[in-house]
């Protein structure tokens, strides 16, 4: 992560700006380490603070934004031009913003310059222009009194990371990772040099004067300058010379961590020594002082190491280190100026330099100079006079009060003894002297309240605790979800975006849980999620699951729909057997006329067919008495007869 931009102001180191994590500007006064502006960007979120330069000494004064205003007297234009200074700030979405520590209020702003992330910002001794460079790989000239881009021309075939312009204001230094020396009249590159492997963080001359004074001077040629990339220990060294042969650095500085802060004394006379401070990552200041007559191959070590600790407390013996966040030297060139503790309420000390010694370590109690600090601004609180009965409730537990005591009176409290005739009291007696009450301090069921819920995600995320985690973002109830959600601070959105598609990834069965907590995220911090530049790479886990589950959302609807056909037609077969079967014979029958006319036809047929049978049937018993009666004569001898009577009878 790259360091956060600083800077000091040009006249005598008498302001210090900086702008934290938070996106503010903020300007101190390094006299009494007090703050004296504070700016907050419309865009400080989406639009960081990437670089920071102030403006040369007797700048003039850019256009306001408010307009034209009325016309000052020579006395006011003075006054002003002796006090002004003006800051250049660059963003992470290629705007400059012009602001005055004098007026407290922003200036102008530069736009249409680049497309890009702005990586550096520098003022040329003519007030009127700015240089800036950007990670669109082009370098722009800007015109601060009509806020509008002179010249843009390509620094390099990949991102450019710094400027520094020459002494003289003809040249123009820019570093990618190959450094090039730009003139600035032609815009066309002067030397190259072999530069660093990687990208190049800091660019400044060291003399302003060639060291061999035989040969006449052309402004350039002679010249030392630095240069430090981010990720390398080395500082190195480069010469300025006629012919064109000469690219690499002629010697290096050795650092214990990668520089963040660089600062210097320009040598001016030949036999004159450069100091070079230099602030590392690891928190550490290293001071150099050496004269610079040439190659050298060997990397020249710092000649003092400042580092700084905190004192051991009486519970922890063990002193902490404290980081150096910048370090400039004062116009004596004797004295630093350092920066020390945290972003947001740095320290600034003036130290008196000592190099007899080679490491020194620089005990501070910061916390007890932020409270000297703090009591020395509150000069106006009173405290207020009370009775001895009067009690006060005390923040944290509820229903746990105590009664206010009166300041003392200059005297030291002394601790009270206990007399060797006197009783302890036991542990039970003095939790009872605490008057709590737990059952307001329990709540039912032993989970936390909503107003605690946004407490305990956090502290999960920050922790990566899975039993803190689990027990919050399993909760189903919305109102619950949609409260601690819009309780949570900003930063932890994208934390918790994060772990959410982490659980949706490895527990299918839990994304109805966590759909809930991402439809409140994204209902409630959808402003905040639409201002980060880098929100699609962010999330693109989440939505490459989300659709990989929307994909198959089709097919499943239409299975959903035959098995429901499906189920629905098996329902009602079995419905309708389990019915009982219900008698079908009619009770009554109404018949009309046409019925009984084809009725009778009916029975006409059936009346003639009966008639036909019954003929026949009396044939067949006509035919069967006779077969009876001629087997009855024979049995009684009747069969001699005559064949005459036989016929007869036939």
């Amino acid at each position: 992560m790259a360091a956060p931009p600083c800077a000091f102001s040009p006249r005598g180191c008498r302001l210090f700006a900086s702008s934290g994590p938070d996106g503010r500007l903020r300007v101190w006064d390094t006299a009494g380490s007090r703050l004296q502006h504070e700016y907050v960007p419309s865009a400080h979120l989406s639009a960081a603070c990437t670089c920071l330069a102030w403006g040369p000494a007797g700048a003039r004064q850019p256009p306001s934004k408010d307009g034209p205003q009325r016309k000052k007297r020579k006395s006011e234009v003075g006054e002003v031009d002796k006090q002004l200074d003006i800051l250049a700030i660059g963003t992470a979405v290629g705007s400059i913003l012009l602001y005055s520590t004098v007026k407290g209020e922003l200036q102008s702003k530069l736009d249409g310059g680049h497309d890009s992330r702005v990586n550096c910002v520098r003022w040329h001794q003519d007030s009127c222009c700015l240089y800036s460079c950007s990670d669109d790989k082009h370098i722009v000239e800007w015109n601060t009194q009509t806020c509008k881009v002179k010249c843009k021309w390509k620094g390099d075939n990949s991102s450019v990371t710094c400027l520094c312009i020459s002494p003289d204001g003809k040249m123009l230094l820019s570093a990618g990772r190959t450094i090039k020396l730009w003139d600035l009249e032609t815009k066309e590159v002067y030397r190259h040099f072999t530069g660093h492997a990687t990208s190049v963080s800091s660019l400044m001359f060291t003399t302003v004067k060639p060291m061999n004074e035989s040969k006449p001077f052309d402004g350039i040629t002679g010249l030392y300058f630095l240069s430090g990339a981010i990720h390398d220990r080395l500082l190195s060294v480069w010469q300025i010379r006629s012919d064109r042969k000469e690219k690499n650095a002629v010697m290096s500085f050795s650092v214990t961590d990668e520089p963040t802060f660089v600062d210097l004394t320009v040598s001016e006379v030949k036999e004159e020594p450069v100091k070079l401070a230099v602030v590392c990552r690891d928190g550490q200041l290293h001071l150099f002082e050496h004269i610079l007559n040439g190659y050298c191959k060997k990397p020249l070590t710092s000649n003092c190491t400042i580092q700084i600790a905190t004192p051991g407390n009486d519970g922890d013996s063990t002193p902490k280190p404290v980081p150096i966040l910048a370090a400039a030297f004062c116009t004596d060139k004797q004295s630093l100026l350092l920066v020390y503790g945290n972003t947001l309420q740095p320290i600034i000390e003036k130290v008196s330099l000592n190099t007899s010694e080679s490491h020194i370590c620089l005990v501070r109690d910061i916390q007890k100079v932020l409270s000297l600090k703090t009591d020395a601004a509150l000069t106006k609180v009173k405290t207020p006079v009370v009775n001895s009965d009067t009690k006060v409730l005390v923040p944290g537990i509820p229903g746990h009060s105590t009664a206010v005591k009166t300041p003392a009176s200059g005297k030291e409290k002394k601790k009270k003894k206990r007399k060797p005739g006197e009783t302890e009291e036991s542990i039970e007696e003095r939790l009872g002297a605490l008057d709590i009450d737990v059952s307001k301090v329990k709540t039912p069921g032993g989970l936390p309240q909503t107003d605690s819920f946004a407490v305990l995600l956090v502290q999960g995320l920050e922790s990566n605790d899975a039993e803190i985690l689990n027990k919050v973002l399993n909760t189903r109830k919305e109102n619950i979800v949609k409260n601690t959600v819009a309780r949570m601070p900003i930063h932890a959105v994208i934390p918790l975006l994060h772990e959410l598609t982490k659980r949706l990834q490895g527990n299918p069965y839990s994304a109805s849980v966590m759909v809930r907590w991402l439809k409140s995220v994204f209902t409630l911090h959808a402003s905040y999620l639409s201002t980060l530049p880098d929100l699609i790479p962010r999330l693109g886990m989440l939505y490459q699951l989300m659709e990989s589950r929307v994909k198959t959302l089709q097919k499943l609807c239409r299975l959903h729909g035959r098995l429901f056909i499906l189920v629905t037609q098996v329902a009602a077969s079995q419905t309708v057997q389990d019915v009982p079967e219900v008698n079908q014979t009619a009770k009554l029958v109404y018949e009309d006329d046409s019925s009984e006319e084809e009725g009778s036809d009916d029975e006409m047929i059936a009346d003639k067919d009966s008639d036909e049978n019954w003929d026949e049937d009396e044939e067949k018993e006509e035919q069967s008495d006779e077969q009876d009666m001629t087997v009855e004569k024979e049995i009684n001898g009747d069969s001699d007869l005559e064949p005459e009577n036989e016929s007869e009878e036939e």
